[in-house]
C-alpha cells in the first residue's frame, strides 16, 4: 500500500481542495494520506471519517530554527518555538516529531537541529531537489530513524508523487504509524528539477519578503 506522509491543501498554503483530496489521492493509487498543513490541524476534522481512504492526522510546525512535521496529533501546536520545545510538545500530545526536507533553505532545520529526540526523519521529498533528497537519505540512513516520505503537494497533480510502502496489512492511522516506526516500510519518490527549483526560489524569495522576512 503507498502512504504519501507530506500532503498541503487550501487551508495553508496548497490549492488542493479538502473535499476533493480523498477522490484525487484513490486516484493516484494510495491508499494513506497524511495531511500536513501548514500550523493546523484542521483538514483532519474534515477528513477522518471519509471511509475509503486511511487519515493520518497531521500538521507541518514552524519552529524557531525551520519546518517540523508532527504525525498522531489533531490539536495545533504553536509556532515559534524552539526545536526541543516543538518536539516537546508533539511528545506531550501523543505524536510523533519528524524532520522534513532538512537541507532546503528556507525551510529546513539543517543536521545541526537534528535532536536525539525526533522519532524519525523525511528521506525524500518530491519538492527537494535531486542533490538535497540523496542527502536526506543518506542522513536518514546514518541516523538510523524511522522513516517516510512524501509529495509534499501544494497542488492535485502532484499528490501521490512521493511516499512510502506500508504493508497492506494497516487498517487505521495507528496502524500506519506503528509500520512507520517498526520500519516495516520503503520510501519513493521523484525530485524538483533545475528549471522548477529556479522557479520555488523566485518565488519563496518573493513571499518571504512580504511576510516580512518570516517564515510560513
Amino acid at each position: 500500500m503507498k502512504a504519501d506522509m507530506h500532503i498541503h491543501t487550501e487551508i495553508s498554503d496548497g490549492r488542493t481542495r479538502v473535499e476533493e483530496l480523498v477522490d484525487i489521492a484513490l486516484e493516484a493509487g494510495l491508499g494513506c494520506i497524511a495531511v500536513t498543513d501548514h500550523n493546523t490541524v484542521a483538514a483532519y476534522d474534515m477528513l477522518k471519517d471519509d471511509g475509503r481512504i486511511i487519515v493520518v492526522p497531521g500538521v507541518e510546525i514552524t519552529s524557531s530554527e525551520g519546518h517540523i512535521l508532527a504525525y498522531g496529533i489533531t490539536e495545533d501546536i504553536p509556532k515559534g518555538m524552539s526545536v526541543l520545545d516543538t518536539v516537546n510538545a508533539i511528545h506531550d500530545k501523543g505524536g510523533l516529531a519528524f524532520v522534513p526536507h532538512p537541507y532546503r533553505m528556507w525551510s529546513g532545520i539543517g543536521e545541526k537541529n537534528i535532536i536525539p529526540e525526533f522519532d524519525g526523519l523525511e528521506a525524500l521529498n518530491r519538492r527537494s531537489s535531486k542533490a538535497s533528497n540523496i542527502k536526506s537519505l543518506m542522513l536518514a540512513k546514518s541516523v538510523g530513524k524511522p522513516v517516510v516520505a512524501g509529495s509534499d503537494s501544494h497542488t492535485p497533480d502532484t499528490i501521490g508523487k512521493g511516499y512510502i510502502e506500508i504493508p497492506d496489512s494497516c487498517r487505521t492511522w495507528q496502524d500506519v504509524m506503528a509500520a512507520v516506526m517498526n520500519k516495516e516500510t520503503e520510501p519513493f519518490s521523484g525530485h524538483r528539477g533545475i528549471v522548477k527549483s529556479v522557479k520555488y526560489g523566485i518565488k519563496s524569495i518573493t513571499k518571504w519578503i512580504f511576510r516580512g522576512f518570516k517564515r510560513l
